[in-house]
C-alpha cells in the first residue's frame, strides 16, 4: 500500500509540473478556414441561450448530479440508500411527459431579446437522451417514456428546427461522461465518482466499447438534425491523462486514461457539418475553440475566445421556487462581457411540463426591449480600452466607432454628466445617445465630461444602461 501511495504521489507531482507548463502555453487557435469564419460568427453574435432540460426536471433537483457517488452538498440525494434512489431517479423516464413543450415560443423569445444562438442539453451526465438515438433506449423517444407518442416527442430536432427558423445559431451541448451506460459505469463494479468506474487501461475493450458509444452518438446529432454551429462538449474530465491540468486534477483522487478519440470525433463531425466550433470544455488544446468560464466574468480581456455561461437563476436545471436576477443585473452582465471580449451564453431551465417560468419569460422581453435601442453596441463589437472605468464600459464597432454605457443602479435617473478620466474621444468626434439624440462632450486633462439634455433626463431612451457613441 504504501509503494502504492509512493507512486501515486510521484505520477501526480510529475502531471502537475507538465500541466502547470501545458497551461502557460498560448491558446491554440484554429486554422480550417471554415472553422475560422464560424468563429468570426460567434464572436460577433455575443449573446446565446443555454437550456439544460431532462427528466430531472420533475423533481426539481439539481441536473444529472445527485446520482454521482460524491460528499458534495449541492448534489445530496433525497434518500439514504444510493441505489434505491438511483434506480427511482432513473424510472423517471416512465412519468416524464412535457405535454406543454412548444418550442416555437421559446425561440421566439430567444429572439426577442436579442439572442444569436442557442445551446441545448442532448444529453446531460445522467445519459438520459433528449434525442432519438439508437444506441440506448434511455432517451424521451422510449416507448417506455410516454411523452414518445407526441409528435414532438424527439426534442432536440425539434428544438433546433424551432430557433434555425427564427435565425439563431445551433449548438448541440453533448456530456462526453455518460452514467447510464453500462461500459462507463459498469455494472459489476460501484460508482465511486463521477468518472468511469474501472481502469480504461486495464479493460481496453470495454473501454474502447464506451468510446464508439460517444462517436456514434455525436455523429447522429451531426447527420439527422439539419445544420449545427457549435458541438459544445461537458464533462472535462473524460480526457487523455495526458490532457490533465491542476484544475482537473481536483475533480478526481484517480488519474484514469479516459481518452475518447477526440481526434477521431471532431474529424467525423467536421466532415459532416464544415466549420463546425467544437468545445471540449476546459481540455485545453487543439479541439477547444473558445473556454468556457462557469458563472463568472473575468476581471479583464482574455487573450483568446471566450464564453462566459451562467445562470438565468440560481441553479442550471428547473427547481421549484428559483430566484431569477433582476433585468438591470442581466444586461450588466452582458456589457461587461463584451466590454471584456467575451459571449455571454445565458441559461434557462424549462420546467417538467415543458414551458419557462413566467419570469423567464418577463427577463428575455425586458432584455429585448433594451437591446432594440443598443444593440449596435453590442453585437460586432470588440474590446477598447480601457474596457471599464467605474460604471462606464467601453466597446469598439468594427468602423472604429467607440461605445461608452453607463451601467446605471437600480431606477437611477440618467445623470446630467459623465465623467470620464481614462477616456478620451479623438478630436472632432460627434457624441449620440443611442435612442436620444445628440449630446455634447469637452475634454478633461486625459478624460472628458459628457454632457445630457435635460430632455434625456425627463425621456431616457430606455432603462438599466445608457450608451454614448463616439464617432
Amino acid at each position: 500500500m504504501k509503494k502504492y501511495l509512493l507512486t501515486f504521489a510521484f505520477m501526480l507531482v510529475g502531471l502537475c509540473t507538465g500541466v502547470f507548463a501545458q497551461e502557460e502555453q498560448s491558446f491554440v487557435k484554429e486554422t480550417d478556414p471554415a472553422v475560422v469564419k464560424k468563429m468570426d460568427w460567434w464572436q460577433d453574435v455575443k449573446f446565446g441561450l443555454l437550456m439544460h432540460w431532462g427528466s430531472y426536471s420533475q423533481w426539481g433537483v439539481v441536473e444529472s448530479w445527485s446520482i454521482c457517488p460524491e460528499d458534495e452538498g449541492w448534489c445530496a440525494r433525497s434518500l439514504p440508500d444510493y441505489n434505491e434512489y438511483r434506480r427511482r431517479y432513473e424510472g423517471l423516464k416512465y412519468s416524464f411527459n412535457p405535454v406543454r413543450f412548444n418550442p416555437d415560443k421559446w425561440a421566439a423569445a430567444a429572439k426577442d431579446a436579442g439572442m444569436k444562438y442557442v445551446v441545448f442539453t442532448t444529453k446531460h451526465h445522467d445519459g438520459f437522451c433528449m434525442f432519438d438515438t439508437k444506441y440506448t433506449d434511455y432517451k424521451i423517444t422510449s416507448l417506455e417514456t410516454p411523452f414518445h407518442k407526441n409528435p414532438k416527442a424527439n426534442i432536440a430536432k425539434e428544438i433546433f428546427s424551432s430557433f434555425r427558423r427564427e435565425g439563431l445559431g445551433i449548438g448541440a451541448y453533448f456530456s462526453k461522461p455518460d452514467w447510464h451506460s453500462p461500459d462507463y459505469w459498469a455494472p459489476e463494479f460501484p460508482p465511486l465518482d463521477r468518472n468511469v468506474n474501472y481502469d480504461p487501461e486495464k479493460y481496453p475493450e470495454r473501454w474502447k466499447k464506451f468510446a464508439q458509444f460517444t462517436y456514434n452518438q455525436i455523429e447522429e446529432l451531426m447527420t439527422g438534425y439539419g445544420s449545427v454551429d457549435i458541438l459544445w462538449l461537458d464533462g472535462g474530465w473524460v480526457r487523455p491523462t495526458k490532457s490533465q491540468t491542476p484544475e482537473s486534477l481536483t475533480w478526481t483522487k484517480r488519474i484514469l486514461n479516459q481518452d475518447i478519440n477526440m481526434a477521431g470525433i471532431a474529424g467525423m463531425a467536421r466532415k459532416l457539418q464544415p466549420g463546425l466550433i467544437v468545445v471540449d470544455r476546459s481540455v485545453h488544446g487543439q479541439f477547444e475553440n473558445y473556454r468556457t468560464p462557469e458563472q463568472q466574468v473575468p476581471d479583464k480581456p482574455l487573450p483568446y475566445y471566450w464564453e462566459t455561461c451562467m445562470t438565468m437563476a440560481n441553479s442550471w436545471s428547473w427547481t421549484y421556487n428559483d430566484k431569477y436576477k433582476p433585468t438591470n443585473k442581466i444586461i450588466h452582465l452582458l456589457i461587461d462581457i463584451v466590454s471584456k471580449g467575451g459571449n455571454f451564453l445565458l441559461n434557462i431551465g424549462p420546467d417538467p411540463t415543458g414551458d419557462l417560468d413566467d419570469t423567464a419569460y418577463s427577463r428575455l422581453h425586458e432584455i429585448g426591449e433594451w437591446m432594440k435601442v443598443n444593440s449596435q453596441a453590442i453585437y460586432g463589437s470588440r474590446p477598447v480600452e480601457p474596457y471599464k472605468e467605474g460604471k462606464v464600459c467601453f466597446t469598439q464597432g468594427k468602423k472604429g466607432e467607440v461605445f461608452a454605457f453607463y451601467l446605471a443602479d437600480e431606477n437611477e435617473a440618467v445623470p446630467s454628466e459623465i465623467k470620464l478620466e481614462n477616456f478620451q474621444p479623438k478630436s472632432g468626434a460627434v457624441a449620440k445617445l443611442l435612442g436620444g439624440g445628440k449630446v455634447s462632450w469637452k475634454a478633461n486633462g486625459k478624460g472628458c465630461v459628457i454632457t445630457l439634455p435635460a430632455s434625456v433626463k425627463k425621456n431616457p431612451p430606455c432603462q438599466h444602461a445608457w450608451v454614448v457613441m463616439f464617432n
